[in-house]
């Protein structure tokens, strides 16, 4: 199972990076990807970043938002800066697959997902 850190609460404008691990299991072969959901909204995928390292960010957050994956720790992380108001939502990490893009986002195993709450 998948497992997310690093939410909270944050002043709009501040930073946090979100982290994901999987304890009992290697990633370094899967595609691996962050989403999120705000109450009321469809699930959004943000970002992911492929078994060979290549990155997908969504635009709408790609001037602020990175992801990262350490494959020795069997972990990846999404740094987010200057967050807003309306990046607050519960954020999930992702696995699957080996590529991915804008199209094809991992969707297989999922961690329970964490919240992120940016105060106005």
């Amino acid at each position: 199972h998948l497992v997310e850190s690093g939410g909270g609460l944050v002043q709009s404008g501040g930073s946090l990076r979100l982290s994901c691990t999987a304890p009992e299991s290697s990633l370094v072969s899967y595609a691996l990807g962050w989403y999120r959901q705000a109450p009321g909204k469809q699930r959004e995928g943000l970002a992911c970043i492929g078994a060979d390292g290549t990155t997908y960010v969504a635009d709408s957050v790609k001037d602020r938002f990175t992801i990262s994956r350490d494959n020795a720790a069997s972990a990846w992380y999404f740094q987010m800066n200057s967050l807003k108001f309306e990046d607050s939502a519960v954020y999930y990490c992702a696995a699957g697959g080996i590529w991915c893009s804008a199209e094809v986002l991992p969707e297989d195993f999922w961690g329970r997902g964490i919240q992120v709450s940016v105060s106005a």
